[in-house]
C-alpha cells in the first residue's frame, strides 16, 4: 500500500468523520456534504472544485431526477391521509376490533397497515402516538415500550421486506438491479413475519414482566408537534432518515369528523393493488423499446418501470383521497402545500449524502474498501448486505446508506450476481433489508424524534427499540441471505 493510498483512506476516514460528528449535533447535510467531500478530496490531492461541480453534483442531481416523484407523491399522500382524518380512522378500527386485551398488537398492525399503504412515517407517528398513548395508560402498559411498538410497525417490514411496499428504500434498487417492488416476493414474507413475530415476542415479553413488577403507564409527557417543528437539530436528523419534514406536521388543518374505515383504507388499498398490476401485469406487456433513444436518456425499461408503478399507485391514492375526502378537508390547499414541501428537504438531504458518497468513490484510495467489501466471504449478498449495513449505520440514513452503496458498488455486485447466476431480485431485498437495520443506531432521526412524540428518553426506550428493529431485522436478513444462498429467489 502506498503512501498516497494511505493518506487518501486517512481523508476518506476524515471526511466521513465531519459528516457523522457534525451531523449529530445537528448540522445541516446540505453543508456538511460537499465539506466532507471537499476534506475527502483535499487529502487524495484531487481537484476539490471538479468534484464538488462535476461529481457531487451531478451524482446528487441525478438521485434527484430520479427519486424526488417519489418523495414528492408520498409526502403529499401522507399529508392528505393524515388531515383527512384517515390515517386515525385505520388506527381506531384497528383498536376497536382487537379490543383492550391487545393493545401492542393494535399499535403495532395500525402502523403497519398505513405505512404499508404508502403513508410518511413522520405522518404515522404523529398520528399513532397519541393513540398508543391512551391506549398503554388505560391498560397500565409502561410508556416506554410505546416507541418500540410503534417502530415495529412502522420502519422494520413494511419499510424493507414487505414485497410491494412504495417506502422509497424499496423504490431504490429498482434501476440498479432492474427490479420491481414485489423483487423477491416469498423471501419478503419470510423476512417480514420473522420481524414481525420476534417483535411482538419480545415486547409482550417485557409487557408481562412489567405486569409482575407492578409497573404501570409511568411519568413522561410527549413534546408537542409545534414544539418538535421547531426544533432545528431534530429537523436536520429526521430529514435525513426519511421522507417527510416534521416542521410541516403543524401545517394545514386536521378533519375533526373522521371518514368511516371503508373510506379511509380505500387509498391504501389502491396503492397496493395499482402497484401490483402495473409492475407484474401491465408494464411488463408494454412496448417501452423507446426509452432505448437518446431523448428519452438511452434506459432500459427494466431500470425505469419499477419506479412507474410506484409513481402511478402513489398518484392514484392521492386522487381516491381526494375524491372521497375533498369536503373533509377543512384548508385543502395548506394541506396540499404542507405536503408538497414536506418532501424537499429531505430529498435534497439524501441526494447531498449521495453526491458525498460519489466524490468518496471516484477516488483512488476508494479502491481499497472496494477491494475489502468484495472480499468478504459468503459471496455477494453478504458483502452487499455489510457494506449497507454499514454505510445506514453511519450516515443514519436508510435510503443514504443504501443508494450510497448501490451507486459504489451495486455494478459489481451484479456482475458478480449474473456470473454465479443469482437472480437481481434477491439483491434487491437482501439490500433493502440490511439498509432498515443499523440505520435505527441511537442517532437515526427517526427514533430521536419517536423518542421526543412518545414522551420518553433514550436511557428508558432505546433497548427496546434496538431489539425490534435491529436485532429482529437483523435475524430476518441472515435468514433471506441463508434461503436464498440455498435456493435462490423466490
Amino acid at each position: 500500500m502506498s503512501h498516497s493510498d494511505l493518506v487518501g483512506l486517512l481523508g476518506i476516514l476524515v471526511g466521513l468523520g465531519v459528516l457523522i460528528g457534525f451531523a449529530f449535533k445537528g448540522w445541516s447535510v446540505l453543508l456538511l456534504a460537499p465539506i466532507a467531500a471537499a476534506v475527502a478530496a483535499l487529502f487524495a490531492q484531487e481537484p476539490i472544485l471538479a468534484h464538488w461541480t462535476q461529481t457531487f453534483m451531478r451524482s446528487g442531481a441525478g438521485f434527484f431526477a430520479q427519486f424526488f416523484p417519489l418523495f414528492l407523491l408520498g409526502a403529499l399522500f401522507g399529508k392528505l391521509m393524515e388531515d383527512s382524518g384517515s390515517v386515525t380512522a385505520i388506527a381506531d378500527y384497528m383498536t376497536e376490533k382487537l379490543g383492550p386485551g391487545r393493545v401492542i398488537l393494535a399499535v403495532v398492525l395500525g402502523g403497519a397497515i398505513v405505512t404499508y399503504g404508502g403513508v410518511s412515517l413522520f405522518v404515522a407517528f404523529f398520528v399513532i402516538a397519541p393513540m398508543a398513548q391512551n391506549l398503554f395508560r388505560a391498560a397500565a402498559i409502561p410508556r416506554r415500550l410505546m416507541p418500540a411498538a410503534i417502530m415495529l410497525g412502522t420502519a422494520t417490514f413494511t419499510m424493507s421486506a414487505m414485497p410491494g411496499t412504495p417506502s422509497i428504500q424499496n423504490t431504490i434498487p429498482m434501476p440498479f438491479f432492474g427490479t420491481t417492488p414485489f423483487a423477491a416476493p416469498g423471501l419478503g414474507i419470510i423476512a417480514s413475519a420473522i420481524m414481525l413475530g420476534f417483535g411482538l415476542w419480545w415486547l409482550q415479553r417485557q409487557e408481562a414482566a412489567a405486569k409482575a413488577r407492578g409497573e404501570g403507564f409511568g411519568a413522561g409527557a410527549p413534546a408537542t408537534a409545534e414544539a418538535l417543528a421547531e426544533d432545528e437539530t431534530l429537523r436536520e436528523r429526521a430529514t435525513t432518515a426519511h421522507a417527510f419534514d416534521p416542521a410541516e406536521i403543524v401545517h394545514g388543518k386536521a378533519t375533526l369528523p373522521q371518514p368511516s374505515f371503508a373510506a379511509a383504507a380505500a387509498p391504501i388499498v389502491v396503492v397496493i393493488l395499482v402497484n401490483l398490476v402495473l409492475s407484474l401485469i401491465v408494464l411488463p406487456r408494454m412496448d417501452l423499446s423507446f426509452l432505448a433513444k437518446p431523448e428519452w436518456g438511452g434506459v432500459s425499461p427494466a431500470a425505469v418501470s419499477g419506479v412507474w408503478s410506484v409513481i402511478a399507485a402513489l398518484s392514484c391514492a392521492i386522487l381516491t383521497v381526494l375524491a372521497l375526502n375533498v369536503r373533509r378537508i377543512p384548508d385543502l390547499r395548506a394541506t396540499m402545500d404542507a405536503g408538497v414541501n414536506a418532501s424537499a428537504l429531505p430529498v435534497i438531504s439524501v441526494a447531498s449524502l449521495v453526491g458525498f458518497g460519489a466524490v468518496v468513490a471516484a477516488l483512488p484510495a476508494f479502491a481499497m474498501v472496494r477491494d475489502v467489501v468484495l472480499g468478504i466471504g459468503g459471496g455477494p449478498l453478504v458483502s452487499l448486505a455489510v457494506a449497507t449495513n454499514i454505510l445506514a449505520a453511519l450516515t443514519g440514513s436508510a435510503s443514504g446508506g443504501l443508494t450510497i452503496a448501490l451507486d459504489a458498488l451495486g455494478g459489481t455486485f451484479l456482475e458478480r450476481a449474473a456470473h454465479i447466476g443469482m437472480d437481481p431480485a434477491l439483491l434487491h431485498r437482501v439490500a433493502v433489508i440490511s439498509s432498515g437495520t443499523l440505520d435505527s443506531l441511537p442517532h437515526n432521526g427517526a427514533v430521536v424524534t419517536l423518542l421526543s412524540v412518545c414522551g420518553s428518553t433514550h436511557s428508558d426506550s432505546y433497548k427496546d427499540v434496538f431489539i425490534v428493529a435491529i436485532v429482529g431485522a437483523l435475524v430476518a436478513l441472515a435468514v433471506v441471505i441463508g434461503l436464498g444462498t440455498l435456493v435462490g429467489s423466490f
